[in-house]
């Protein structure tokens, strides 16, 4: 599992990555509970990177705050991919300042898992506000439920740098 340690480490290296490119972000977190958003924010300086974070544990919370429609969460779920582009999309219009969007929905256990969608099912979803094609993953990950909950903000610290590079890579 990873550590308190490593994963401050990795929201500072997120931070500079940002603060490099101008870069703005915000999250919108189920599983994690806005862990992200604490990792960034734990760092002083964040605010020049940070437009902020949400927390849409609830489905009611995730249509009426960032728009995710119900069909997809009625079809999908809300741990799918679908939902959580939905809900990274939803975010960037919700924080007009932000360029990149994480979005992060999972099953983090100890129950309701599937045999579909088990205990450590995570999706994620990077968006981008210049247009690039939303990033959308989904891991599995192993362990209890802070272990996976730490490993799904680990991941999603380290999308949001391939984000910020990618976009880099873009302006060349």
């Amino acid at each position: 599992m990873v550590s308190d340690r490593e994963l401050l480490k990795l929201a500072g290296t997120t931070i500079e990555a940002l603060r490099k490119r101008g870069l703005r972000v915000v999250t919108v977190e189920s599983c994690t509970g806005g862990m992200v958003v604490s990792l960034l924010t734990a760092h002083a300086g964040a605010s020049d990177v940070v437009e902020g974070g949400l927390v849409t544990y609830s489905n009611t919370l995730k249509q009426d705050l960032v728009e995710v429609d119900r069909r997809s969460l009625d079809r999908d779920g809300a741990v799918s991919e679908t939902v959580v582009v939905e809900m990274a999309i939803g975010a960037l219009d919700c924080a007009i300042e932000a360029h990149l969007a994480i979005a992060i929905s999972g099953i983090a256990g100890p129950e309701g898992g599937t045999e579909e969608k088990p205990v450590g099912t995570v999706c994620f979803c990077l968006a981008d506000d210049g247009g690039a094609r939303p990033i959308r993953e989904t891991c599995h990950f192993e362990g209890d439920r802070t272990s996976i909950r730490k490993a799904a903000a680990q991941h999603a610290l380290e999308l949001l740098i391939r984000g910020a590079e990618a976009r880099d890579a873009q302006s060349v």
